[in-house]
């Protein structure tokens, strides 16, 4: 996740190009630990289509998710505000079948192109009018397409993220084919235990 500002800052107020050297050091960033790896890559093949497709990966990172999506046979775009965790992605999956590209979330640069999923982990929370958002990400999809945006609600102090009923409630005006994973109670996935609200939602485009 590193949405942002032009200036570097992201939203939440984090330098993500800073940030990036260490990105992946986190176990669910870096996917580093066999198991932390094989658990996102099995819940990834459930996620995104059976057939070698076009996944844009928005909110990119250092291209964890997306080298997980180009091994199982799709073809990647992934886009991220951070010029640095761009490189880095880039280092992580260079060839013929990904493409990694600077750009808003909100609005990726994608020049009209359609893809048969949209994967986007823990960013819409971080973004204004997110159904306004979602629906942009809806139109990239191309008919029969599906939208996988992991998210959820960190802290209990000052929470902060985005309920998956609330998220539920602005994705049902742009479909009525959706189901919400529940995450948390899968610690191979956040290399330990977790007690916060995590979940997927996989949305389809009619």
């Amino acid at each position: 996740m590193t949405t942002q500002r032009g200036d570097g800052a992201g939203t939440d107020g984090v330098d993500w190009d800073e940030r990036a050297a260490t990105f992946d050091e986190e176990p669910d960033h870096g996917l580093r630990d066999p198991r932390v790896r094989a658990a996102w890559a099995a819940r990834l093949r459930d996620w995104l289509p059976g057939r070698s497709g076009d996944v844009l990966d928005i909110g990119c990172g250092t291209g964890s998710l997306s080298l997980l999506a180009a091994e199982q046979g799709h073809r990647v775009t992934g886009v991220d505000r951070s010029p640095a965790m761009v490189a880095l992605a880039r280092q992580k999956l260079a060839g013929p079948h990904a493409v990694f590209l600077t750009g808003d979330a909100a609005r990726p640069p994608v020049d009209g192109e359609r893809y048969d999923a949209v994967l986007v982990r823990h960013v819409l929370w971080t973004l204004p009018e997110p159904d306004r958002v979602l629906r942009r990400w809806r139109d990239l999809l191309r008919p029969g397409g599906r939208l996988v945006l992991v998210e959820g609600v960190w802290g209990t102090v000052s929470p902060v993220g985005i309920p998956a009923d609330r998220l539920t409630a602005l994705l049902a005006p742009l479909t009525a084919r959706m189901r919400v994973e529940r995450l948390s109670g899968d610690p191979a996935l956040w290399g330990r235990e977790v007690d916060d609200e995590r979940y997927a939602v996989v949305a389809l485009r009619d």
